[in-house]
């Protein structure tokens, strides 16, 4: 475990240090409030369900599935447990002291195959960034990213026969 540890180490301050730009504090410091709670992510599928009337039930399934991958990701930390990066300078504040998995991460992801499924191509990476900001803000360890937008794709893909049905029926 040392070596995963060291690992995520050494990729988290590397990509932690490319926050010292001003431009790209600000770009991570926004990700970060649009993504707090899947906000971002949620509003995405609002919007969407609002401009595709045809499709409006997808759309919705396709929000209720990223707030339900948002709200596993949120349980699993709290049984985890495990603490934030404390290595290096964060550049946002966080609601909570755990870390693993990154729910900023786990509602990205969701977001993009749900979504996805849907045609909305531009969502992928837009959450790519999401998860990518996470670590440069210092805020999570790689393994917490990887494994929040593994949650989230899970979650989606698993949900997704139940999305389309909801669009065949509405």
């Amino acid at each position: 475990m040392d070596e995963l540890d060291d690992l995520d180490h050494r990729i988290l301050t590397a990509l932690r240090a490319r926050g010292a730009d001003p431009r790209v504090a600000r770009a991570v410091r926004a990700l970060s409030r649009a993504g707090e709670h899947g906000a971002l992510w949620l509003a995405a599928g609002a919007l969407g369900a609002a401009a595709d009337r045809p499709r409006r039930g997808a759309w919705l399934r396709a929000a209720a599935l990223t707030a339900g991958a948002h709200a596993v990701s949120s349980g699993v930390k709290r049984v985890v447990r495990r603490p934030r990066p404390t290595r290096v300078e964060p550049l946002v504040c966080t609601l909570g002291r755990h870390s693993f998995p990154s729910s900023h991460a786990t509602s990205a992801a969701a977001a993009a195959v749900a979504y996805g499924t849907l045609g909305a191509y531009a969502i992928a990476p837009l959450a790519a960034a999401m998860c990518l900001s996470r670590l440069v803000a210092g805020v999570h360890h790689p393994s917490d990213v990887a494994a929040g937008a593994a949650l989230g794709a899970l979650t989606a893909r698993l949900g997704a026969r139940w999305m389309r049905e909801g669009h065949r029926r509405g």
